[in-house]
């Protein structure tokens, strides 16, 4: 075949949008929409209904710049089978992979514990509410809970990968279905709100955390890259780029549906009052709500959603920590793995007992090194790294992608103060 002719079919290969991309778009989304959409309503809306329509304009570009950045920094090593950690030590040397390792596990580990009080809590409000059971003692509820997920991953793990797979989609339609039930429910309390235009930029800021958590699919980028790569050569740019935006527009339109729909259905008292009782808010419109069908589909769904995201996260936070010790122990790979799981189904079996507010953990804990991750290592990556030259996007994208990661790690300082 002549080369020209070869390199002319590529491209004409990477600019057309296929089914096999759509696949992809899809588990870019599914990837991203778990239980942190469940509380994103909570805290988007707190602030009132403007601050939430801001926020749902810059969603979309935050999430697609960001990803597509990650996805360009991916790209630019040099083994086209790397993935971050090989890129981040191919351009930053092994401390910068140690570096990341060592972020990954913070990023993913407290996601692990926002799951173990967020099931607990989720039980605990059906058995009361929806079965009229009497609180079974918060340590036993929690460890028999925690205990049968973490066996779930040990002895099933293909089992429990293909089921937390399968669910994604169903519970990606039971949601959209209840965001166009609830319509009926809107009211205007939300829009009749005067907004504060003058600490409307704090509220924002404040809000950024839980987008940047509820938005992120950066686990799933580096085989999305390489797959990319490895199809589509030197134009894989333009198709990682076309398809990480149309999984940004996909959860745009779809989680800030559902984010409005719920709002818009509930009082600013009832929304705080969620977050007073740590209850996700498919939870609590179980409670609050007459009709049946939400009383024990909502409870389900939001079981199904942060079960299934456990133990992604579970495997996630488990390889992370075995990495980070066998790094530095020259113990049995063994020891270091039971070691390993012993530790985090302890502690987060502390944590559930302790019941801290899921919210705050996802805004102190979980968006920050999410933030430094997808949003500024790539960014740093294109200033000071020669190979990242024909990656760079362009110097506004850089820019805004900046600004959305320092803004989701300082808001957590503010807050802190």
């Amino acid at each position: 075949m002549n080369p020209t002719n070869s390199a002319a079919s590529a491209v004409q290969s990477s600019s057309k949008f296929t089914y096999k991309d759509f696949t992809w778009c899809l588990s870019l989304f599914g990837t991203a929409v778990g239980a942190g959409v469940l509380f994103l309503p909570i805290k988007a809306g707190a602030g009132g209904f403007w601050p939430l329509v801001i926020l749902a304009l810059i969603a979309a570009p935050m999430t697609w710049f960001a990803h597509k950045s990650l996805a360009r920094f991916v790209l630019s090593a040099k083994n086209p089978n790397a993935d971050i950690t090989d890129t981040v030590e191919e351009h930053f040397g092994k401390t910068g992979a140690n570096l990341i390792t060592f972020a990954y596990f913070f990023a993913i580990y407290p996601i692990v514990l926002i799951y173990g009080v967020g099931i607990t809590n989720t039980v605990d409000s059906f058995l009361v509410n929806q079965i009229g059971m009497e609180s079974i003692p918060r340590w036993l509820l929690s460890g028999a809970l925690i205990t049968s997920m973490t066996a779930g991953v040990v002895f099933g793990k293909e089992l429990m990968l293909r089921a937390t797979s399968a669910m994604v989609y169903p519970l990606v339609f039971i949601l959209l279905a209840l965001s166009f039930y609830l319509i009926p429910d809107w009211n205007s309390s939300m829009v009749e709100i005067t907004p504060d235009w003058s600490a409307m930029p704090v509220v924002v800021w404040l809000a950024i955390p839980i987008i940047v958590f509820s938005f992120n699919h950066s686990p799933i980028i580096s085989q999305f890259a390489k797959e990319q790569r490895l199809k589509h050569g030197d134009n894989a740019v333009r198709k990682t780029d076309t398809i990480t935006g149309g999984a940004a527009m996909m959860l745009m339109g779809f989680v800030m549906f559902f984010v409005f729909s719920v709002v818009l259905s509930l009082s600013p008292e009832q929304l705080a009052m969620a977050k007073e009782q740590n209850i996700s808010v498919l939870s609590y419109l179980a409670n609050a709500h007459e009709s049946p069908l939400i009383s024990y589909l909502g409870p389900l769904v939001a079981f199904a959603a942060i079960t299934s995201s456990y133990f992604g996260h579970f495997l996630g936070a488990h390889e992370g920590l075995v990495g980070l010790i066998k790094s530095r122990s020259k113990a049995p790979r063994n020891v270091v793995e039971k070691g390993s799981l012993l530790f985090i189904v302890i502690t987060t079996w502390i944590v559930a007992i302790i019941n801290p507010s899921i919210l705050d953990m996802i805004e102190t804990m979980g968006a920050p090194m999410i933030a430094a991750i997808l949003f500024l290592l790539p960014v740093i990556a294109m200033q000071t790294v020669p190979a990242m030259k024909k990656y760079k996007t362009s110097l506004s994208v850089q820019i805004f992608t900046a600004i959305c990661g320092f803004a989701a790690i300082t808001s957590v300082i503010y807050g802190a103060f």
